[in-house]
């Protein structure tokens, strides 16, 4: 399908997939356009990932197909919110101002995870593709799951944790602060679109470590480890990892070294 220089849009293009959809598990496919991946490598950027997932987090899925692409634009370049029929799939990469790594598109019930794959290393790749299963995680989760996460960042506020855990959700943390202290307390726009994406990059980040062995960089904007680790801990009561995978260090330490009987 398609060659140099071909631009499709992204809606026709997922819809022309259909069939040659292929079966990773029960509940995730993937497509392969152009790109010249061998088992090994669909072993590692998706197999690997894909088997690290929380099964109480998988249950909440119905079909995800990932679609691997070369390159993934928006065709009139960076907006807020821009719908489905912005994305263009290209074969050559496009501008800086208009090029987007991966999407997420939800039709309930199934989803579509779309990566421009052509240039990524393995680690870049499970990156975009935690970060998108986080954004369709925060669009499954009941409200019980995001309030015990809300209340989690409600009292960072109120102590004025400084910090955040990407650079989306320090941004949208600023707008936040920015309305002043006195609304911290107040159930606003701004605070949901907070922490509605300091969800999803908290998430991003506990998916992440518990398939591979990551760190996480120190900088000025980096929330304070001890307040990370709570987060993490909460995720991790909300989504247990699978049987034979951990998060922190002393995890695995009980299952690399099981107790005798």
């Amino acid at each position: 399908m398609g060659t140099s220089g071909t631009r499709l849009p992204f809606v026709s293009f997922r819809n022309s997939i259909g069939a040659d959809m292929i079966p990773l598990s029960a509940k995730f496919s993937y497509s392969l356009t152009h790109l010249p991946f061998q088992e090994d490598d669909i072993r590692d950027l998706l197999g690997a990932p894909v088997t690290a997932l929380p099964p109480t987090l998988v249950s909440m899925f119905s079909q995800v197909s990932v679609l691997l692409v070369p390159y993934l634009e928006l065709a009139n370049g960076h907006q807020r919110k821009p719908t489905e029929d912005d994305y263009v799939v290209t074969f050559e990469r496009p501008a800086e101002a208009r090029e987007v790594t991966s999407v997420l598109l939800v039709e309930p019930p199934s989803a579509t995870i779309a990566i421009g794959a052509k240039e990524l290393v393995s680690a870049d790749f499970h990156y975009e593709f935690y970060h998108q299963i986080s954004f369709l995680a925060a669009q499954l989760c009941d409200e019980s799951q995001l309030a015990s996460y809300q209340a989690l960042v409600r009292e960072e506020l109120n102590l004025h944790v400084h910090g955040e855990v990407d650079e989306d959700s320090w941004q949208a943390k600023q707008v936040l602060l920015r309305r002043g202290t006195k609304k911290l307390k107040l159930d606003t726009k701004a605070f949901r679109e907070y922490a509605h994406q300091s969800f999803v990059d908290t998430m991003t980040l506990y998916l992440h470590g518990i398939c591979c062995d990551i760190d996480v960089e120190p900088g000025p904007r980096q929330i304070p480890s001890r307040y990370l680790r709570r987060r993490l801990k909460a995720l991790r009561d909300l989504f247990p990892p699978p049987d034979g995978h951990a998060l922190f260090p002393e995890d695995q330490d009980k299952i690399s070294k099981p107790e005798r009987p």
